[in-house]
C-alpha cells in the first residue's frame, strides 16, 4: 500500500511496560539511584561545594522527587530532574550560578535499570513498522530529559527506530495532558488522526490519546493489572506482535 493511500502515517509508543518490561527489575529504586547520587556528591565536593553527607544529600533529593511526583499526579505538570537538582542545591544553600546542570546530569550517568528488558517482540515489531515506512514516535512520562533516556534506548538498540522522541521533562506536562501529545505530533508534522498511539496505562496513555484524537491501542501484558477507570481504548492487544496485523486491518478498513 503506498503512503498516500494510508489512513494513518505513524505509530507512536509509550516506553515503559510498552516497549520495555518492568516485570522483573533486579535492583530497587534506591539501589539504582544511590551510586549515581554518590557520583554527583563527589563531583560537587571536588568542585569546592560544601555539602551534607551523601546519605543526607540523597534524603533531600529523594524527598524532592517524592513531593514532585505527588503534585504532578494531581496537576499533570512535571519538573525535570535538572530543575529538581537546582531546587535541592538552593535548599542546601549552595551558590550554583556558575554550575553547569547538564554536566551534573551527565555525571549522574543514567542507564537502564538492571532487570528491565526489552519485550522479545519489540525489535521485530519496530523493524516491521519501519520497513512498512511508518513514522515512529516515542512519548514517555519521565522526569529525566530525553537525552538521558536515549542512553537506555541506545543500550536496548532502540534509538535508531524513532523519528521523534519526547520526554515529559522537556515539555513540562505528563500524559494525559494534550500538550505532550501535540508536541510529538508537531515534531512529526502530523495531525492526530494520522497516528496510532500504543501504551499500557489507561488513565495516562489511553485517556490522553483519546482526548487528542489519536487511534488508541492499549497493550495489556498479563503481568499488569491496570484500573480502566472508565477509559475505553479503541483497540486492545496483549503483546506487541499483535500490533502489525492490527495496523494492517485498520489501514484496509473502509
Amino acid at each position: 500500500m503506498v503512503a498516500s493511500q494510508k489512513r494513518f502515517e505513524a505509530v507512536l509508543f509509550d516506553l515503559d511496560d510498552t516497549l520495555i518490561s518492568w516485570a522483573h527489575p533486579t535492583t530497587s529504586r534506591e539501589d539504582f539511584y544511590l551510586p549515581r547520587v554518590e557520583k554527583v556528591h563527589a563531583y560537587l565536593s571536588d568542585a569546592g561545594y560544601v555539602l551534607p553527607s551523601c546519605p543526607e544529600f540523597w534524603n533531600h533529593l529523594n524527598t524532592a522527587i517524592t513531593t514532585m511526583w505527588g503534585k504532578a499526579k494531581k496537576t499533570w505538570r512535571i519538573t525535570s530532574l535538572g530543575r529538581l537538582l537546582g531546587q535541592v542545591f538552593e535548599d542546601l544553600g549552595l551558590e550554583t550560578d556558575e554550575l553547569d546542570v547538564d554536566q551534573v546530569l551527565r555525571v549522574f550517568d543514567w542507564a537502564p535499570r538492571p532487570g528491565v528488558e526489552l519485550f522479545p517482540d519489540t525489535l521485530p515489531v519496530l523493524d516491521t513498522l519501519r520497513r512498512q515506512e511508518y513514522k515512529i514516535g516515542l512519548l514517555t512520562n519521565s522526569f529525566v530529559p530525553m537525552w538521558m533516556r536515549d542512553e537506555e534506548l541506545r543500550a536496548y538498540g532502540l534509538l535508531e527506530f524513532f523519528d521523534a522522541r519526547v520526554s515529559a521533562a522537556d515539555v513540562g506536562y505528563l500524559k494525559p495532558h494534550p500538550a505532550i501529545y501535540h508536541d510529538l505530533l508537531e515534531r512529526l508534522d502530523l495531525q492526530p488522526e494520522q497516528a496510532v498511539f500504543v501504551g499500557d496505562r489507561p488513565s495516562n496513555d489511553i485517556a490522553g490519546a483519546n482526548e487528542v484524537g489519536l487511534i488508541s491501542v492499549l497493550i495489556s501484558p498479563p503481568y499488569l493489572e491496570r484500573e480502566m477507570a472508565g477509559v475505553i481504548p479503541d483497540h486492545t492487544i496483549e503483546r506487541l506482535d499483535q500490533l502489525p496485523p492490527l495496523v494492517e486491518r485498520l489501514q484496509t478498513k473502509s
